[in-house]
């Protein structure tokens, strides 16, 4: 893998794989003050590449395109772009030092498969407030109980000039996505011929560690509520998923429970972590491939590879646009790559390989992600033995009314099985409202029981 040449903003000397009672040490004040200087306040490099192929961070999307009005589908900002080019099966190898294992593998199996590649266009944006306590967190904020928890953090990005793996990751697992959002998060997992039955649900979150005023130490370990309704089909709608997500998994691991309607009884639900299925998934998705990872990171080893550019999706207005049906992006084999657009970004590479006497489905996953939002965009899976498996990549928007760059489409290719499972299809839905109000009382187990739809 070619990287590019280490800088100020990583020493990967000292980016090795985390081991017991490693803790990482504070950015210096020195280092900190790059932050909306050299650095844009996430953390990225501001310039653009030497090629001029990447062009410099100037602030992202700062307000919505004239016309939008908030709960209305997403205008692109970027609609008059036009392709710059076009990866294909038969061309994919003059691009492959900038393309993931993955990508390379779909243009193996699909001649159907290709990248349109646009111009790139750094929309990736966050509230001012961030920016401020991130560069607060940049020199207080550190790694406890080897690697699984944080302290001295608040509402920020912890670590925008991270030392290590566990410090990128924890970006990405911190990353502001409004402090209280409800969605449709509706899913398809077609046959490798192309038929499927889209599974209705309907997402909350709540991230404590987002509210004002509150820090790492004052919420109690709770670092986001979530609650999951099945609304169709028939045979499954009623269930309901709550997950309590904690910001030090060693200390208390996180905790959730499902209601059954059929049963008509709540129950705690250990296994929702790790490789256990997802919802209505097919087998197709573990729970922590939700958001592309999230959870614990115990069980693998990780390291903090470095930074390479790479084609990646971005800014996939087309996909989020209401006048696109889900039967115009869902297709057999992969997403209908007509409503998918992909642009040259810098990102981090992460390494994740499953310890010794541990046990998940994957041997070894690759990371990759987005230097300006510390979002995952791809991720290239391997099996027990160590064979690439699945391939997943999410599609980004830059959600201007918060703002925020986040994923409005999640996609899980099974290159063995040739079927995959898509996510986080809310165009013919509301799209995701961030004006949504909840209260940590409303995601007690004691009230997931008449959430529940008989």
């Amino acid at each position: 893998m070619k990287l590019i040449k280490k800088t100020a903003l990583a020493t990967l000397a000292s980016a090795a794989v985390l081991t017991a009672g490693i803790a990482s040490a504070n950015t210096t004040a020195e280092k900190a003050g790059q932050l909306g200087g050299r650095l844009t306040p996430m953390g990225s490099e501001k310039a653009g590449n030497a090629a001029g192929t990447i062009p410099a961070w100037e602030g992202g999307i700062t307000r919505p395109p004239a016309g939008y009005k908030i709960g209305q589908s997403h205008i692109d900002p970027y609609a008059s772009d036009k392709v710059l080019f076009q990866v294909t099966p038969a061309n994919f190898g003059q691009y492959a030092d900038r393309l993931s294992e993955g990508q390379k593998a779909m243009f193996g199996r699909y001649k159907s498969f290709r990248m349109d590649v646009y111009p790139s266009r750094r929309s990736a944006s966050f509230p001012q407030r961030t920016y401020d306590f991130t560069k607060k967190n940049a020199t207080s904020c550190k790694l406890i109980a080897d690697g699984e928890g944080i302290q001295g953090c608040a509402e920020g990005f912890p670590f925008p000039i991270p030392n290590n793996a566990y410090e990128a990751i924890w970006n990405h697992k911190l990353k502001y996505k409004g402090l209280s959002v409800r969605s449709y998060s509706n899913q398809a997992a077609p046959t490798a011929g192309g038929a499927y039955t889209l599974v209705r649900l309907q997402e909350e979150i709540l991230g404590l560690y987002y509210k004002p005023g509150n820090t790492s130490e004052s919420i109690n370990n709770a670092l986001l509520y979530f609650k999951q309704d099945v609304l169709a089909p028939a045979r499954l709608a009623g269930g309901v998923l709550l997950v309590h997500e904690t910001l030090n998994a060693k200390a208390q691991p996180r905790q959730a429970w499902v209601y059954n309607p059929g049963q008509r009884r709540v129950r705690r639900a250990p296994n929702v972590a790790y490789d256990n299925p997802g919802t209505a998934s097919d087998g197709l998705r573990t729970n922590d491939m939700t958001d592309m990872f999230n959870g614990a990171m115990d069980r693998f080893s990780w390291t903090l590879v470095g930074k390479k550019e790479m084609l990646i999706p971005y800014n996939d207005y087309k996909a989020d646009a209401s006048s696109t049906k889900v039967s115009d992006l869902v297709r057999p084999g992969h997403i209908n790559p007509d409503y998918i657009r992909y642009e040259l970004h810098r990102v981090w590479v992460v390494e994740a390989k499953l310890k010794a006497g541990q046990r998940h489905i994957n041997s070894r996953r690759t990371f990759y992600l987005d230097e300006d939002s510390w979002q995952i965009v791809m991720v290239d899976h391997y099996d027990g033995q160590g064979k690439l498996w699945r391939y997943s990549e999410a599609l980004p928007i830059n959600y201007y009314e918060v703002p925020t760059l986040w994923t409005t489409l999640e996609t899980h290719y099974d290159l063995k099985s040739g079927r995959y499972i898509s996510g986080l299809l809310d165009n013919q839905d509301k799209p995701r409202d961030f004006s949504f109000q909840s209260t940590p009382a409303d995601y007690s187990p004691q009230n997931l029981r008449d959430s529940g739809v008989r």
